[in-house]
């Protein structure tokens, strides 16, 4: 009765985050933001996922849908890596 709650809580906590980092992008332009963005957005879109067909799914299918939350975390490591690549040059 509380996993509801609490799962909506924290899409909403993901989806500020993200537009957190949208409005830094659209100020800035920086790619570094927009990655941020879409990293957020999809670690929203597991927990979604997670809470809709977690319970539908046997414990061995499961593991499927950290396939979107790697995704996130590798756009992040991407974006960090992009970043301090480019500030090489300026040096």
């Amino acid at each position: 009765m509380l996993k509801p709650l609490l799962d909506g809580a924290v899409l909403m906590a993901y989806l500020a985050c993200a537009l957190f980092f949208l409005r830094f992008y659209l100020q800035s332009k920086d790619r570094l933001f927009a990655l941020f963005s879409l990293s957020f957005t999809l670690m929203g879109v597991h927990n979604v996922l997670g809470a809709l067909l977690a319970p539908d799914l046997d414990s061995e299918r499961i593991h499927y849908l950290y396939v979107v939350r790697l995704v996130a975390y590798l756009l992040i490591l991407g974006a960090i890596w992009d970043k301090n690549r480019a500030g090489r040059g300026s040096g």
